[in-house]
């Protein structure tokens, strides 16, 4: 049975690598035109054929988005720029122009197009049209209800892929225009300053109107059964430990789902994981009900920043019983740790030992970015770029 495809973001080299280890089946990236996250680093063509070099070793997939909404500048370079990318080793464009998406198919046999979730399918009518000039996959518009979306692969049989984890648009997707009127900034060109999270004055008190963030955690099972294609998280300007966390999160429901050791206990551990590592609440919205005022923020909120974050590992000397890391937030001596990998280890553990760079002994690591090792016992094979978060703090340490 061949399983459902888990989807991450990836902003840079770094982000894909580690997403791709850490259990995604495919990477979304963004190159240097026509994306719409045109604040993040995005991918030169020489990156991306690297990109889909790495990836194809592990036999999984890359697709690249060119999804702004084109205007008549933009498509003078379009058709030389996708030879290019198609040259490089590109598995699918995710497309939201139809004449942009028509042209691939007509001059690309070897690459899919996916219709992106700016064209806000929201229907089997157009979902139906859309297979009929040759999409191979629909990102369904992120405001569809389980229902419809069961509705839409009945009557179509088409492939289709749909947001399980991350932000959610204010508006319908791709078809915002705050961000052009208030910063002059083109949301559906790249240039998106996401307004929607601004926080705006009134005579009374300020006003939001920003959404929690989206999490389906709940709903996996049943997207399996639906016979969705493809889960999608959003985030290519996310931490690499945001995605190592969210991507092992979502792999290991899904391998449970699938080999039957999936149960009540375990998806609560994984809310709390996933709980941990966001710094907004999260709901839902429209999978199950119309999405209403529970669904955002409308009086203000708290985004606190996330340290539980310790650091990155680089190697482990299984001698010395040693791990090599990066410092990416302050620990200590009596710190309860997790440490996870990427096939999927655990390891809990209080820190006993700590060295820095010199081999000295520490009783904190307060240095962000530099190198400290730590000492622990195992014997479970510890690769390069598994990472340590904190569970809890050291008994006295607020």
């Amino acid at each position: 049975m061949k399983k459902i495809e888990l989807l991450s973001p990836a902003g840079d080299m770094e982000r894909l690598k580690i997403t791709l280890l850490y259990g995604a089946d495919a990477v979304y990236i963004g190159g240097e035109k026509y994306s719409l996250r045109a604040n993040a680093t995005n991918f030169s063509l020489k990156e991306i054929k690297e990109a889909c070099d790495f990836a194809h070793k592990l036999d999984k997939k890359v697709y690249l988005t060119l999804n702004i909404v084109f205007h008549n500048e933009d498509l003078i370079e379009v058709k030389d720029y996708i030879e290019k990318v198609v040259e490089a080793g590109i598995d699918a464009f995710i497309v939201s122009d139809l004449a942009v998406a028509c042209y691939i198919k007509q001059n690309y046999d070897n690459v899919e197009v996916h219709l992106s979730t700016q064209n806000s399918t929201s229907n089997y009518e157009a979902a139906s049209f859309l297979k009929s000039i040759g999409v191979d996959r629909i990102v369904l518009a992120r405001e569809l209800s389980l229902t419809e979306i069961e509705e839409i692969i009945q009557k179509t049989n088409m492939d289709v892929e749909v947001f399980i984890h991350g932000a959610m648009c204010t508006c319908i997707s791709g078809r915002c225009a705050l961000s052009n009127y208030i910063t002059n900034r083109d949301a559906n060109r790249g240039g998106c300053a996401q307004v929607c999270r601004f926080s705006f004055q009134t005579k009374d008190k300020d006003f939001t109107m920003a959404t929690k963030d989206l999490n389906a955690v709940r709903h996996i099972k049943k997207m399996i059964e639906l016979k969705v294609s493809s889960l999608k998280v959003e985030g290519r300007m996310r931490s690499i430990y945001y995605l190592a966390t969210v991507i092992g999160t979502y792999r290991k429901i899904i391998d449970k789902i699938y080999d039957k050791t999936y149960d009540e206990k375990f998806l609560k551990q994984a809310e709390q994981t996933l709980s941990r590592v966001a710094n907004r609440e999260v709901s839902d919205h429209y999978l199950t009900k119309e999405a209403d005022y529970q669904d955002q923020y409308y009086t203000g909120r708290s985004e606190v920043s996330n340290q539980d974050y310790l650091g990155q590992v680089i190697s482990y000397d299984k001698d010395n019983k040693l791990l090599k890391l990066y410092e990416r937030n302050y620990f200590k001596i009596g710190d309860e740790v997790e440490l996870f990998t990427p096939q999927g280890d655990e390891i809990t553990f209080t820190i006993e030992k700590i060295f820095n760079e010199d081999k000295q002994e520490e009783m904190v690591a307060r240095h962000p970015d530099n190198i400290y090792y730590v000492y622990l016992d195992t014997k479970i094979d510890i690769v390069k770029d598994s990472m340590i978060r904190l569970i809890k703090k050291a008994k006295g340490d607020n």
